[in-house]
């Protein structure tokens, strides 16, 4: 980055962004296991001038409270410097700053410039290029569910909804309402305008059941980027609402009797020699390939699921009736199923995850998801028979915490393997602390119901 040449290599949305003025910052960005944005903010003219900076390799052992796992390994504690370089592909406007700033993505590597096997994004970089090295190319499109809810700064208060444009608290049970998207007016006009800013098609914006739940559809496209942009996204989402005087949230069950927020992930796959969805022949049938997928989704999501429900409040939401899967039945347009395969044409055919949770790390809800349907193709596996009827009315075979959910993931070695094991060995330890620390924090059920009957 010798000379200002390269602002006009940036994305066109960036350059357009940029128009006409100066830039003044840029917030040079990784993300951790949590999906939180780590880095530094630097001026534009520091950041003309260099090709990577670093950051402690901790951030990638740090809980959600902002505790440590003991996860350094043979070497100790030390906090040991990463290098993080730029990918100028994903530079995108930080609208909502008071000054013009862009933010760049960088990706993690050792001082011997090998990728760093905990950092998220590399962990779907590698489960992507496990299916290149095999002549494929794996397509994905996420839908991301979350509320609009009233400012809440006492973690003792119960979550409520936001106060709508009419003046009545959002309403539940309202799927699909225009009115109800009506009420979030406001906020959703500034979803627009970042999204709009950095470069982001939106497929969608509708109502969910939830009050004040909404969904946004992303087009379907390379799973890296697509990571990015939810990564970019559950950021500007939560900055619009904060100009409106509510929260914006990702928790996976955020209100007790309202459904929980999921984010489905539509999966296909193209042939890299034809560009053809191996998921259908050329008579449009569906191919073993298709069936293959789904088995490993099947056979390997309950232990990735420490990945796509990575807290304790997630396994609030697999609850029977509302809105979440329970089990892993798979059907054609079924929404009751956690694996359900939606109408499409035979080119579109795809697969839809309904397991994962919006509170994942989007990096690695994707890869975990794509490790599974990838695992189901090399083994060649076959499903279960499609699931007729409600699945509901069938058992849960999912872990139903996280403890469970847990010793599932550290005993999966074929999942492992896939996700990288220094991965896996990582995040383990961290999830594992967290879990500690909830196990410490007594709740008001407790309180209530313990106190002076148990």
């Amino acid at each position: 980055m010798a000379d200002k040449s390269w602002l006009e290599d940036l994305p066109e949305a960036a350059q357009a962004y940029l128009e006409g003025r100066r830039l003044d910052e840029v917030e040079c960005i990784v993300s951790d296991l949590p999906g939180i944005a780590r880095g530094k903010a630097v001026p534009a003219s520091k950041f003309l001038r260099q090709e990577y900076f670093h950051l402690p390799d901790s951030i990638f052992f740090q809980t959600i409270t902002g505790d440590w796992g003991e996860a350094a390994g043979a070497d100790g504690f030390i906090e040991r410097d990463m290098i993080l370089r730029p990918d100028m592909d994903t530079a995108t406007a930080a609208p909502w700053t008071g000054d013009w700033t862009l933010q760049v993505i960088h990706d993690a590597y050792d001082r011997d410039n090998n990728p760093v096997p905990f950092s998220p994004r590399n962990v779907l970089k590698r489960v992507v290029q496990l299916y290149r090295d095999r002549g494929w190319e794996p397509v994905v499109a996420p839908e991301m569910e979350f509320y609009l809810v009233a400012r809440n700064i006492d973690p003792a208060k119960e979550i409520e909804p936001m106060m709508g444009r009419s003046g009545r608290p959002a309403a539940a049970r309202q799927a699909y309402s225009m009115t109800a998207v009506d009420e979030f007016g406001p906020v959703i006009d500034d979803i627009y305008d970042f999204a709009e800013a950095q470069g982001f098609e939106i497929d969608g914006i509708t109502q969910e059941g939830g009050a004040g739940q909404l969904e946004i559809n992303l087009r379907h496209g390379d799973p890296i980027k697509l990571a990015d942009e939810v990564f970019y996204f559950k950021r500007l989402i939560r900055e619009a609402a904060l100009r409106h005087d509510c929260f914006a949230t990702f928790m996976a069950k955020p209100i007790a009797q309202e459904p929980g927020s999921a984010m489905h992930i539509h999966h296909s796959v193209l042939d890299v020699e034809t560009n053809e969805n191996i998921f259908s022949d050329a008579d449009g049938a569906e191919t073993p390939e298709f069936y293959h997928f789904i088995a490993g989704l099947q056979n390997h999501m309950p232990d990735a699921l420490a990945v796509m429900a990575p807290y304790v409040n997630s396994y609030r939401r697999y609850v029977k009736d509302h809105a979440a899967p329970i089990n892993l039945e798979w059907g054609r347009d079924n929404r009751t199923t956690g694996i359900r395969v939606p109408l499409s044409s035979p080119a579109a055919r795809r697969v839809e995850n309904r397991i994962a949770g919006m509170d994942c790390n989007p990096y690695l809800g994707i890869a975990a998801s794509l490790a599974c349907g990838y695992l189901g193709l090399v083994e060649a596996t076959q499903p279960k028979p499609e699931f007729k009827g409600d699945a509901y009315e069938g058992e849960g075979d999912i872990p139903r915490d996280m403890g469970q959910a847990l010793e599932r993931f550290d005993e999966a070695a074929a999942l492992q393997e896939v996700l990288g094991p220094d991965f896996g060995r990582v995040y383990s330890i961290v999830k594992r602390a967290e879990y500690d620390e909830f196990l410490q924090v007594i709740s008001p059920w407790e309180r209530e119901h313990l106190l002076l009957n148990a």
